[in-house]
């Protein structure tokens, strides 16, 4: 194995795909060197040069330390500038001071890839911290020298046999395996994350701690193994998204090839969220758009380390389920009851077998079990030769299963090898549920089963939830199949006017009125309610008489964004008299409430009449951009918090399942004798925002339209009331076609 790190040549390089690096020579370096090497393995280089040797590495190993003629029988150099060779990748551990100073001689060198080790940098939370990594990014800009860290603990490459990092979990070479780990941590991507998995059975292809991330960041390294052939499953521990819409863009390359990101993302709570940042320097968006950013783009989100590698264990079979039913064979009907509670808590079901399936599963059994899902087998069936792997076989071929869950407690060897042949014939999942042990040959364990390639759970929830993250990803890809994502190539409704909405918006700072705000709706085609401006009492009778019928009355004033606060507005006004009256009960309240508001007259709108009231908003979230936010308008949103999420812009098929994702969604679809409401109005209307959002976002701040109001099936909605908040210091920056 000496020299495998040069049959890495022999694989087809990474391809770097638009702005990802190739990084190729990072995971697999000719050549390397140590900045700060020693044979003191009682110090931080020590430990990376002995992992380094220990690991099998069969490329050129360059110590550099100026107090040393040699470190590890291995000649040392006092500086980068004298190397006989451009090291492929540097590793630095030194003083936080000399790290720029290192940095420059090894791009000057003309080596390709750095990691800094060493702190100090934006992790102390200090200005004189940010402004030194600050310059290692500037420095990695201009002079093309690829660098990790600083802040880091190295990585691992299992596949060809390289390794820098202090770890002690690569203190033994363990077998590669299809699944790698990619972390901002080093403790927890390597213990937490790779140790476990690797405990668990389940082998590893590469394992990346990247730290600050000042220039090679996370995104980085999920698309070099969405792109490695070595690597059919990605999982990610991340602490904070360095670029959502990249994220997304690398998410979506990865289902292109139909390889799941499974990712733990710190920082659920304000309290996580913010340790998170003092951890590594950075700042994360609000966590329910970054849920709907990740489920929209596929990957798969679990809560904690443990259900990364147990669902990349299922994932990496590359079986994926045709649907959400699954079924289940046990010895212990126990099992099988907790199986089906905790399976339909997740959202799995538990279909009945076709007839032909029942017929043949009452000619193996006896006649005491159970034919139905769960199949009870009885512990009559231990022993009997063949007896499980038919009955497995037999369920797995039924056309109403898509996932295969054998459950096993204390089991012979026999027993659980027929479970793992029937596995290995079927081309549907199969997660074998193994609460015991072997009774009869003690090698025999989970974990030995997994090295196999099997996907084998010790607890029910665990396997529930592996599998019930299989759906969720095979769904995924058939509706991403089937409906393509928006984007800027497509998916764009017709009659939307960019340029007029872009002429509106410029030079606006700050809320616009909501008759503006509705200009720039219009100009994307969203539906908006007749209205006039009035300046005196006579225009608004006029307004109203040509409106035709009773009408609501507003104060236009870009100084009063919330009318009602104010009581300067008024519903239902019929007649010459009530209008004037109207009129001037508005002004007044208006002044009273803020004498010094500019109030340009009162809007004279037309009634938008009975409907379910939705509201619509735009926010712009610093990690993933503009999103365009769904829910029940009214007081609902504040009340129940039923909102949704999507990351702009989004396709018809996107607005559907965020509409479908609310609680309230039965409300749409007419309840207690309730119409259904113009659910395909409300989805044009979400897409179409989301273009404004997307087109317009060097403009909009934020914008709200509450309420929308939605009519019944096939009488469309329309926009009641908006509210556009325009950025600082933008100017005329739309984009039109």
């Amino acid at each position: 194995m000496a020299n495998d790190i040069l049959a890495g040549e022999g694989r087809p390089a990474v391809v770097a795909d638009g702005q990802h690096a190739d990084l190729r020579h990072f995971f697999a370096p000719r050549s390397v060197a140590l900045v700060g090497a020693t044979d003191d393995r009682s110090r931080f280089a020590g430990k990376v040069l002995m992992r380094l040797r220990n690991f099998g590495y069969g490329g050129t190993i360059h110590p550099v330390n100026p107090r040393f003629a040699e470190v590890g029988g291995l000649r040392c150099y006092a500086d980068i500038g004298d190397l006989p060779e451009a090291p492929d990748h540097v590793g630095i551990v030194v003083p936080t001071p000399q790290v720029l100073p290192i940095l420059e001689a090894c791009a000057a060198r003309g080596a390709r890839f750095a990691t800094v080790y060493s702190g100090g940098f934006a992790e102390t939370g200090t200005a004189e911290g940010r402004a030194l990594q600050a310059q290692v990014t500037a420095l990695a800009r201009r002079t093309g020298l690829r660098v990790m860290g600083p802040n880091c603990n190295g990585l691992v490459n299992f596949v060809d046999g390289f390794t820098m990092t202090t770890s002690a979990t690569v203190a033994t070479r363990r077998p590669p395996g299809n699944v790698a780990v990619v972390a901002q941590s080093g403790g927890a991507g390597q213990v937490n994350v790779m140790w476990r998995a690797q405990e668990a059975g389940i082998g590893i292809s590469y394992e990346v701690s990247c730290g600050n991330s000042a220039d090679l960041n996370i995104l980085d390294f999920i698309a070099f193994m969405v792109d490695d052939e070595a690597t059919d499953v990605i999982m990610v521990l991340a602490e904070h998204i360095p670029d959502g819409p990249r994220l997304l863009e690398v998410a979506r390359m990865a289902a292109g090839r139909e390889k799941p990101i499974v990712m733990v993302k710190l920082g659920r709570t304000a309290a996580g969220s913010h340790a998170a940042a003092s951890h590594t320097g950075a700042m994360a968006g609000a966590d329910d758009i970054c849920d709907a950013a990740l489920r929209q783009c596929g990957i798969i989100r679990v809560d904690d380390c443990n259900e990364l590698y147990e669902t990349a264990m299922l994932l990496r079979t590359r079986r994926l389920p045709r649907g959400r039913r699954a079924a289940a064979t046990t010895i212990s009907g126990g099992n099988g009851v907790l199986l089906v509670d905790l399976g339909a808590s997740v959202g799995i079901e538990f279909p009945s077998y076709t007839a032909q399936t029942e017929a043949a599963l009452a000619s193996m059994l006896p006649k005491h079990a159970t034919t139905a899902n769960p199949t009870d087998v009885t512990n009559a069936a231990l022993g009997q030769p063949g007896l499980f792997h038919r009955c497995i076989s037999t369920i797995a071929a039924d056309d109403n299963v898509d996932a295969m869950v054998p459950i096993f407690t204390l089991a012979a060897a026999a027993d659980i090898r027929q479970a793992v042949q029937a596995a290995r014939e079927t081309d549907k999942p199969v997660a074998l549920l193994w609460t015991g042990g072997c009774n009869d040959d003690p090698s025999l364990t989970a974990a030995a089963l997994a090295a196999e390639g099997v996907a084998v759970y010790r607890n029910t929830l665990s396997c529930m939830k592996a599998v019930r993250a299989a759906m969720d990803y095979a769904a995924f890809l058939r509706e991403s199949a089937a409906h393509p994502a928006a984007g800027p190539a497509g998916s764009r409704p017709p009659g939307i006017d960019a340029q007029a909405a872009a002429r509106l918006l410029a030079g606006v700072a700050g809320g616009m009125t909501e008759r503006a705000s509705k200009a720039v709706l219009a100009a994307y085609g969203l539906p908006v309610t007749v209205e006039r401006l009035a300046r005196d009492a006579d225009e608004a009778v006029a307004a109203a008489r040509a409106i035709g019928a009773a009408v609501a009355m507003k104060v236009e004033s870009a100084d009063i964004p919330h009318k009602t606060e104010a009581d300067a507005i008024r519903l239902g006004v019929s007649g010459e008299a009530a209008v004037r009256e109207a009129f001037a009960a508005i002004v007044a309240s208006a002044r009273r409430f803020r004498p010094q508001a500019r109030i340009d007259g009162v809007l004279v709108q037309e009634m938008a009449g009975a409907g379910l009231e939705m509201m619509l908003g735009i926010v712009d979230d610093p990690v993933f951009g503009p999103v365009v936010v769904a829910g029940l308008g009214g007081i609902h949103v504040e009340v129940l918090d039923d909102i949704a999420f999507g990351v702009a812009p989004v396709s018809a098929h996107e607005a559907g399942r965020m509409l479908r994702g609310l609680r309230g969604y039965r409300l749409l679809e007419g309840v207690r004798g309730a119409a259904p409401r113009d659910i395909e109005a409300m989805r044009d209307a979400i897409v179409r925002l989301s273009w404004l959002a997307f087109e317009q976002r060097p403009a909009i701040a934020e914008l709200d339209i509450n309420p929308l109001v939605l009519f019944e099936r096939g009488a469309g909605a329309k926009v009641v009331d908006a509210l556009i908040v325009g950025k600082e210091g933008h100017g005329n920056t739309g984009t039109g076609r």
